[in-house]
């Protein structure tokens, strides 16, 4: 099956003032994690992040904790306004390298999520590495699939429409739980939604040597975060989706990318191997855009990137 791709500006366009400037400042103020310990991190990333604004405004915002594998497993729930029935149902893992990050550093791009799409957003607070090595960040997310699917419809949500997404290191947690409930057979799927995904921990790709410093997420961040989340090796297909012997069966998918992205070419790559593999694909890479883009609400090429992407993601979960 094919990859259904979509245009970009093409690679050597022209780049946007506004994202090189952005790009600019965030390469330059971003804490150099590779050389602190964990704990150190975590303090640099929240002194950076501003209060939460709690918008777009929601109809229903829940925290709850729920029973996982390492004990109670926090987790936020978005109900959007909406007329009418259920509504598809997102299971979110934040980024954040394995390493830091939660519920508040993603609490906006969730709301928006839930609003643009018009779905009931399940966040997930899993636990994070190297207090807790992979794969109990997948072993998290898979439990709170598990929940979302017991519990569709006292959220609002519809069960035959529950979706796997998250973005760079949730990217990853949403692919491996895609594979371990095709193998475990269910819950069921029906998509997973892929934002710059950290797919595996190759160093040597093109998109690694042509990006993996001055572009704000470096290469040596990236060795950093695998050595806390992988600290015995990545030989795991819980770790690992390229592990799997075969991505045949996995749910249709969106996968997005960023040009200047150091793990940019892994997640093309996924993507036309689940199309190899017999699984629908709809894939967009976004050139002259970097790592975490999304994230950035006040960005003008994130705002229409967005839309573009609530769309896809409509798409796959509403077909008819």
């Amino acid at each position: 099956m094919s990859v259904r791709t979509f245009p970009t500006t093409g690679p050597g366009a022209v780049p946007d003032p506004e994202v090189a400037a952005m790009l600019a400042v965030l390469d330059a103020g971003f804490p150099d994690v590779a050389a602190m310990t964990a704990a150190d991190a975590r303090a640099a990333i929240r002194a950076r992040r501003a209060a939460p604004q709690r918008l777009p405004d929601m109809r229903e915002v829940r925290d709850i904790a729920i029973d996982g594998p390492g004990g109670p497993l926090p987790l936020r729930v978005f109900g959007p306004h909406h007329d009418g029935g259920a509504l598809p149902v997102i299971v979110f893992a934040h980024g954040g390298g394995f390493v830091f990050c939660d519920l508040d550093s993603h609490d906006e791009f969730c709301r928006s999520m839930a609003a643009g799409v018009g779905a009931v957003v399940v966040s997930v607070d899993y636990r994070l590495a190297p207090e807790h090595a992979g794969p109990a960040a997948h072993d998290d997310m898979f439990a709170a699939l598990r929940w979302t699917a017991q519990n569709a419809a006292a959220l609002g949500g519809d069960p035959s429409r529950i979706a796997l997404a998250g973005d760079s290191a949730g990217g990853n947690l949403a692919a491996t739980v895609a594979i371990a409930a095709r193998d475990a057979g269910g819950p069921a799927v029906a998509a997973q939604i892929l934002l710059y995904p950290v797919i595996d921990d190759d160093f040597e790709t093109e998109s690694y040597r042509r990006f993996g410093t001055g572009h704000y997420n470096t290469t040596s961040a990236m060795r950093w975060y695998w050595q806390n989340y992988a600290p015995h090796g990545t030989d795991d297909v819980r770790l690992v989706p390229t592990r799997a012997a075969s991505l045949a069966g996995l749910p249709p998918s969106v996968v997005i990318t960023a040009e200047l992205d150091p793990p940019c070419a892994s997640g093309d790559a996924y993507a036309q191997r689940l199309a190899a593999d017999g699984v629908t694909v709809r894939h967009r890479r976004y050139d002259g855009l970097f790592h975490g883009f999304l994230s950035i609400a006040s960005l003008s090429a994130t705002v229409a990137a967005r839309e573009q992407i609530w769309s896809m993601v409509r798409d796959v979960l509403d077909p008819a």
